[in-house]
């Protein structure tokens, strides 16, 4: 009796001495872990599946990085010339269509809207940042229109960039002999490159699938 009390009481103290089980790697405690962390990553990851989003307003510190030089990508609008170097580019695009013999009159004033819609749309809207690596990345984000005047609507310089368009349009719609066709394409150009100026389409982006990229939600 007294042998089966002692080896009663043993048995008692190591099992209460026994240290503790940690959760090993492969254990359902450790395992409860990774779902938290997945789920954060997968939600950071998680991109829009909308077509129309807003441009997320810039941090303190990318205002920052914003001011630390001026933006010579963007304020070269306001320097001299800069402002008749649009009028010039019409007009050579004019004369280059019309020493084409095979377009007519009407037909190179309609090309000439065009290209200069094209290539005003490339310039101002598509291309985004700016060819210099002093604001540490600061306009990656911005295209040129929206880094110019800090993104101001309606300053002198956006007033004459929205204004050439629209004249250029009405010009080549009255050479156009107000044909329809002609009409409707010198119509969708100059929308092309007027809509992306107007207050409502600033910082706003068009997500295509398989063409743009598809941005992150935080």
């Amino acid at each position: 009796m007294l042998i089966y009390l002692h080896w009663r009481l043993s048995t008692r103290n190591m099992s209460s001495n026994d240290p503790i089980p940690f959760p090993g790697p492969s254990s359902p405690e450790r395992l409860n872990l990774s779902p938290t962390t997945s789920h954060t990553k997968e939600h950071r990851r998680r991109r829009s599946s909308s077509l129309i989003s807003k441009l997320e307003p810039e941090t303190f510190e990318t205002k920052q990085d914003q001011d630390i030089e001026d933006n010579m990508n963007a304020n070269w609008v306001h320097f001299k010339g800069a402002w008749i170097i649009h009028i010039v580019i019409i007009m050579l695009l004019k004369v280059f269509y019309d020493l084409v013999p095979i377009f007519s009159n009407e037909m190179s004033w309609t090309l000439t809207n065009v290209t200069y819609a094209i290539g005003s749309y490339i310039m101002f809207h598509q291309i985004k940042g700016t060819p210099f690596d002093y604001n540490n990345g600061a306009f990656d984000n911005l295209n040129m229109w929206e880094q110019i005047d800090n993104g101001a609507q309606f300053t002198p310089v956006k007033k004459f960039l929205l204004g050439v368009p629209i004249c250029l349009f009405l010009i080549s719609t009255h050479y156009s002999s107000y044909d329809l066709t002609l009409f409707v394409i010198n119509l969708v150009a100059c929308l092309l490159v007027v809509i992306p100026k107007l207050p409502y389409s600033h910082r706003v982006r068009i997500n295509i699938p398989y063409l743009t990229d598809q941005q992150i939600i935080n």
